[in-house]
């Protein structure tokens, strides 16, 4: 719902700020006061051209800030989050700034925004119907939701359109097959080759790694045995070993242990030594007894690395990568293997196809009662409405391959004489027939339509007495579903209201713009405001007792 909407230097606004209420509005006044720009500059903040006669004469720029309640509206909410551009919960501001070279600025929750995206935001949130229209009725896709959701079908066309997608990817999967099946063969047989040199390897986790170091050990074992034993020798087992060494030392300074304690320490570590260094010539015996050359196994060893290399060589792997890329060409042949079944493709995608035309076939025979059903209501508001000969068709045209809406297109259609061909909706030259179409269809569907705030300009273009008073309680039955606005000049409309402002304008003193240019203001009128408000637009400039008599008696019937 739109909640405030702030006005700079527009046109012949200086400045304005209004705040609005939910129901039927009535915008009233004198011809020139300016009720139409204060739409064209919503109209301008939810994404219509900017033009260099909407800046203020005398001024560099013009500015329009609209406020819109968003907290019932989840489908604004995830498009903002999704476009990053959320602001306050529950709360959507739009601004628009126009310079005086027709440039123009948009922001979207003091976000800086495109055109595009506040046309986008602009389109759930207000209609604004009248000549220069602003709505969603006018368009096919926003017709077919229409019918579908004030019939309870919206439902039904999602799962329609899931089916439809499932049965087209297998279609676009079954023709891939079809297409490039020489090639899939190709390269299965080439994977395959591939998986079964692998195989016959059979590179191990870990293998390069483990028989490289095996290598090593082989290669030198006659050094190792050597350097091993040269090191047995020199800590226990030649003449001049250490550990014959360092056992005597310690025969030397126990028994001194006796005169001078402070010899315990140093003792203590020579007895350290004397164990680590046991051990040590423990570990090296031990060594030294597992060594053995083994020209065979070196050569068996030298064997196996010369496979695993050549091998990576060849498929332009590390050696080490071998076992993963056995992994990664099974998984590709299984697949490979899995989509040359083309029979399992066809049978899917047929099962899809069968799907959707079920879902489809229901669809249509749903609108078809749908259709007719709205056509009939929505005549019979027309007729109601000053429009007698008139008829309203809701046209399904067939769409033999289907898509994400059925299998038709929904399309509005008008004939505005008796007897004439009916033209899409699109097509209406006249803007008030146009409002009075788009009053009539918004009534009957108001709890299904989703966009919350309605606009009327002209609404009451070519009518009077008794139909403008239907017109009036049209809007106000309107008022109770959906906030509307209504631009008029025949007090049997405005009446119905449950509010009024009326829009005036006079000469400004200075400020903004030059000494004595014209600007334009709002009122909200109360009970009395009203009565001489509606009283003028019965009597013209001339105010009787009669006439205030007689608005006095329009309001008393609401």
């Amino acid at each position: 719902m739109l909640l405030h909407l702030a006005i700079r230097d527009f046109a012949i606004v200086e400045t304005l700020e209004l705040e609005f209420q939910p129901g039927f509005t009535a915008l009233t006044g004198e011809t020139g006061a300016g009720k139409s720009i204060l739409i064209d500059a919503l109209a301008l903040v939810l994404g219509e051209r900017a033009d260099t006669a909407n800046v203020r004469d005398g001024c560099e720029r013009a500015d329009v800030t609209a406020e819109f309640d968003v907290d019932s509206l989840l489908d604004v909410q995830d498009w903002l989050r999704e476009q990053a551009l959320e602001g306050d919960k529950g709360r959507l501001l739009l601004r628009r700034v126009v310079d005086r070279a027709g440039r123009s600025r948009a922001f979207i929750n003091g976000h800086a925004a495109t055109l595009a995206q506040l046309r986008e935001a602009g389109e759930s949130l207000v209609d604004i119907h009248g000549q220069n229209a602003h709505q969603s009725l006018v368009r096919g896709e926003a017709q077919r939701h229409l019918l579908d959701a004030h019939y309870s079908l919206s439902n039904l066309c999602a799962e329609s359109g899931a089916a439809w997608r499932e049965w087209q990817r297998l279609a676009k999967a079954r023709l891939e097959h079809e297409t490039h099946a020489a090639a899939r063969i190709l390269e299965r047989d080439q994977v395959l080759w591939q998986v079964e040199q692998l195989q016959q390897l059979s590179p191990q986790p870990d293998e390069w790694d483990s028989i490289q170091a095996e290598h090593s050990r082989l290669t030198h074992a006659a050094g190792l045995i050597e350097g091993a034993q040269a090191a047995l020798d020199a800590l226990s087992e030649s003449d001049a070993a250490a550990s014959a060494i360092l056992s005597g030392v310690l025969s030397r300074l126990r028994p001194l242990l006796d005169y001078d304690s402070a010899l315990e320490e140093t003792i203590t570590l020579l007895e350290s030594a004397d164990v680590q260094l046991r051990e040590a010539a423990h570990g090296l015996r031990h060594y030294a007894d597992r060594i053995e050359l083994d020209p065979a196994r070196l050569a068996q060893v030298e064997a196996r690395l010369d496979a695993l290399h050549s091998t990576a060589r060849k498929f332009r792997v590390r050696p080490e990568e071998l076992p993963v890329l056995l992994n990664e060409l099974n998984g590709r042949l299984g697949e490979l293997q899995l989509a040359s079944d083309l029979d399992a493709l066809l049978g899917q995608e047929k099962e899809a196809q069968s799907r959707y035309q079920e879902l489809a076939r229901r669809l249509s025979a749903g609108r078809r009662k749908a259709a007719n059903s709205l056509s009939r209501e929505v005549t019979a508001a027309m007729t109601e409405l000053a429009m007698g000969g008139a008829r309203f068709e809701v046209g399904l045209r067939d769409v033999p391959e289907g898509g994400l809406g059925g299998n038709e297109q929904v399309e509005f259609l008008v004939s505005a004489n008796a007897g004439g061909d009916p033209r899409p909706l699109s097509k209406v030259a006249s803007g008030g027939e146009l409002s009075r179409i788009s009053l009539a269809i918004q009534v009957i569907t108001s709890k299904a339509a989703a966009v919350p705030t309605l606009i009327f300009d002209e609404v009451d273009a070519g009518i009077g007495g008794a139909v403008a008073e239907v017109v009036g309680r049209k809007l106000r039955a309107l008022g109770q579903e959906r906030q509307v606005l209504c631009v008029t000049h025949l007090a049997q409309v405005a009446a119905q209201a449950s509010a009024q402002w009326s829009v005036s304008k006079g000469s400004a003193p200075g400020g903004h713009g030059s000494s004595g240019s014209v600007r334009s203001r709002v009122d909200v009128l109360d009970r009395k405001g009203r009565v001489e408000e509606i009283a003028r637009m019965l009597g013209g400039m001339e105010i009787t007792a009669t006439t205030r008599k007689h608005a006095s008696e329009m309001l008393g019937k609401r």
